[in-house]
């Protein structure tokens, strides 16, 4: 997947590997997450695969550079893995596992904890609404064309937004279902 991910940036333009490594941070670390480690050892085999080339920058006061960019192979590798089937992914998530069996634990320490996750939450809820805004001023009217890179990004922006909402409202739900119980739950009641 890191592989399509570098594509995907590169289907944007030439860029180094500092460049790609940043743009994994940001908006492709919103929804998927790679280590630095694996972005030049990733460039090097879909290099050896024909996917990417590289030219080398001179810099003057600095090491050379290499600039990637994609192929023609690599334009048509990420076009089919873009169409491609793709599983449903089965989520692990750790809140949710805790939700499962809270009626073990004191309600108003888990309630705590789920405020924490709701203020967690709605920071990342209020980043994705500002990017988005932003994003939005940049695009212009690219903003709603499918074959620009601007809808890209309001695509996965959107799904940041309706995610972290969702998220928060469900842990806010929970903990103020956890004060109502109060006293009224007993650890041994499934």
């Amino acid at each position: 997947m890191l592989g399509y991910a570098l594509l995907g940036l590169l289907a944007r333009g030439d860029r180094s590997g500092y460049d790609l490594t940043q743009g994994l941070k940001d908006p492709v670390g919103y929804f998927w997450h790679a280590q630095h480690s694996q972005v030049y050892p990733e460039l090097a085999r879909l290099e050896g695969a024909g996917l990417v080339t590289h030219s080398v920058v001179e810099q003057a006061e600095r090491p050379d550079k290499k600039v990637y960019r994609q192929t023609d192979a690599g334009r048509a590798a990420l076009r089919a893995w873009l169409t491609a089937d793709t599983e449903v992914p089965r989520k692990r998530d750790e809140l949710v596992l805790k939700a499962y069996s809270m009626w073990q634990t004191e309600p108003a320490r888990a309630a705590d904890m789920l405020r924490a996750h709701a203020r967690a939450h709605a920071a990342h809820l209020a980043e994705f609404e500002r990017r988005l805004a932003e994003v939005t001023l940049r695009a212009g009217t690219e903003l709603h064309d499918p074959r620009s890179p601007w809808f890209g990004i309001q695509a996965v922006l959107r799904r940041g937004i309706g995610y972290e909402r969702e998220y928060r409202d469900w842990c806010e739900w929970l903990a103020g279902a956890l004060d109502g119980a109060g006293q009224a739950l007993s650890p041994t009641t499934p």
